[in-house]
């Protein structure tokens, strides 16, 4: 969105200015993330974790690109390969941690991002393309970490792919061929090593590409703010640089401390010991479990252990692991109160913070636990729970609730007052 206030690009020197009229990289700049780009005066640290998701993923392609240079997608040295990086690439074993932890990180900050879209509606429009350019890109990093869990070529790598392509075998008819269509053959071997090798490779850049959508989509209505209040005036904004370009780089501080101490102190903390072991098709792990950011979605598709009509449990379970990330592309529809920020809206405050948030805590810690009760049990509490929340309780909320009063700007939330809202000042400023 372009302000009638905004700044405009001027070149200073004759250089800039030939580049400027030949190629308007800097200006394209300059309104997309620099002066030009006005923003909401409000935005708190909340905000952050779009700049802190778009870093992660330039750091998992630039170490991932160094890595492929010393990684054979063969089953019978993949694992050495592995190995071979650690040992004997320099910094290889700096690269590989990097590579690893910065996944779990990728995913931490992306539920902190889709989470902060939950509580404050980022969904709702006129931002609907920018929330379903969102979760295509969480669908896509999903499908690129499954991808990547597998290449290291370890007993959790083998038996993570063996049991989730296993899943598409729970689809009547066509499950069983599209399962040995994905692997290649009737276990994961060869075949399955370097297709996912070279989808691996490739997804990143389709993910930079949808990235590059998510944030077109984002300058057209501009940025949400914690008020949900829409821009009223030049009062209510500051430009990008250099407000938010100081406040998202000390985020960037913050979390680099955080991921560096991870890598160089903890590096395996997020990692399953069994994957140091090199693959055994002979030989199944007592608990085979997906990597963290998986959890989740692992324990909805264990929550189901009973047949129903003529759905398996194995069938039901699919459907729902998928349709719990699905159902968030229907959210702007489902969502029909007319105040975004969750601040103003009591009621549906309290679902959130204690119904949505400790069913997903629930779901995190039951999808890393074994099979067994009680875990099972709060699984399949959970994900009733989770379900109920975004396909009943937001659209029965959003008609009930009695929001409380909203502040007639960003101003106003910030300063606690605002010229603009007298009444003589507006009456005349109308006439």
């Amino acid at each position: 969105m372009s302000f009638a206030w905004a700044n405009q690009y001027e070149p200073k020197t004759a250089f800039t200015k030939w580049i400027d009229e030949k190629l308007p990289l800097p200006r394209l700049v300059y309104n997309a993330v620099g002066s030009g780009y006005p923003v909401p005066r409000n935005l708190n640290y909340m905000w952050n974790f779009g700049v802190l998701a778009g870093f992660c993923l330039v750091l998992q392609i630039v170490t991932g690109v160094v890595l492929a240079m010393h990684y054979a997608a063969n089953a019978q040295v993949a694992f050495g390969t592995v190995e071979h990086i650690m040992r004997d690439v320099n910094w290889g074993w700096m690269l590989r941690y990097m590579h690893a932890n910065g996944a779990s990180f990728f995913f931490l900050v992306l539920y902190l991002h889709i989470f902060r879209g939950f509580f404050y509606s980022s969904y709702k429009a006129p931002r609907e393309m920018i929330w379903l350019l969102g979760v295509v890109i969480f669908l896509l990093c999903m499908a690129t970490a499954f991808m990547g869990y597998v290449l290291p070529w370890g007993q959790m790598s083998f038996w993570g792919a063996k049991v989730i392509t296993g899943l598409f075998s729970a689809i009547p008819l066509v499950g069983e061929p599209i399962q040995v269509w994905l692997l290649g053959g009737y276990a994961p071997d060869n075949a399955s090593l370097n297709r996912f090798f070279s989808l691996h490779f490739l997804l990143p850049f389709v993910i930079a590409g949808v990235v590059i959508l998510h944030i077109w989509a984002l300058h057209i209505p501009g940025s949400s703010n914690p008020t949900g209040v829409e821009v009223k005036s030049e009062s209510d904004t500051v430009p990008f640089h250099p407000y938010y370009t100081a406040k998202d780089g000390f985020g960037l501080g913050v979390f680099l401390i955080i991921y560096c101490v991870v890598v160089f102190f903890l590096p395996n903390m997020l990692g399953h010991p069994d994957n140091y072991i090199e693959a055994n098709p002979l030989s199944t792990p007592a608990h085979i479990v997906p990597e963290w950011y998986f959890w989740p979605f692992y324990a909805i598709l264990r929550a189901f252990t009973v047949d129903f009509l003529f759905f398996p449990a194995k069938l039901l379970g699919v459907i729902a692991m998928f349709g719990s990330i699905l159902v968030w592309f229907f959210l702007p529809w489902l969502d029909k109160s007319p105040v975004r920020s969750g601040h103003y809206r009591p009621l549906f405050r309290k679902f959130f913070w204690f119904g949505l948030i400790p069913a997903m805590a629930v779901l995190f810690y039951c999808g890393g636990a074994p099979a067994e009760e009680p875990f099972v049990m709060l699984s399949q509490i959970a994900t009733a729970y989770y379900f109920l929340h975004f396909l009943v309780i937001i659209p029965i909320v959003s008609q009930i609730e009695k929001p409380e009063p909203l502040p007639y700007s960003i101003t106003e939330a910030v300063l606690g007052s605002d010229d603009k809202a007298v009444l003589g000042k507006n009456a005349k400023t109308a006439a």
